[in-house]
């Protein structure tokens, strides 16, 4: 498949996975379950999340249209497919089931995973565009201390 081509398939997957997790977290944000929560200091306003998300699947999509182009591997379809997978899965995790610890072991296995990613194809022809993933990587780990911040402070 071209790269064009899994561009495209990228960011259908993607940006799909994300309209999946939004449908599955019931009323999420504007839930008074969130509304009343002791919510981190550093908690962005509502609109940076629509913001951020976009900008990384776009950015994860290009990755992957690069990655993906280069060779194809089982492993890579593997942690791609995990990754997704926990992604979708913890808007339902969290908003939804309210399970917050849960939610966080969830955030921390999809942070590992999309750092597994930077640091596992690291190959002369990736090296620059998996740049495109540290908007991932540090919207992760600002997620992750958000999530457990609730699950030490509520």
């Amino acid at each position: 498949m071209n790269r064009v081509a899994l561009l495209i398939f990228f960011l259908v997957v993607n940006f799909g996975g994300l309209a999946i997790g939004s449908w599955l977290m019931n009323s999420g944000p504007g839930s008074s379950w969130y509304l009343e929560l002791n919510k981190a200091p550093w908690t962005p306003p509502g609109w940076v999340f629509g913001v951020a998300w976009t900008l990384i699947m776009i950015c994860f999509s290009i990755y992957l249209a690069f990655l993906f182009s280069k060779e194809k591997s089982t492993e890579k379809r593997w942690i791609f497919i995990l990754a997704l997978i926990f992604n979708v899965s913890w808007n339902y995790i969290f908003f939804n089931q309210q399970l917050t610890a849960w939610a966080l072991v969830n955030i921390i296995i999809l942070t590992v995973l999309i750092f597994y990613f930077f640091f596992r194809f690291n190959t002369d022809k990736l090296r620059i565009y998996r740049l495109l993933l540290l908007p991932y990587m540090i919207w992760l780990c600002l997620a992750t201390s958000l999530n457990a911040y609730i699950v030490f402070n509520n």
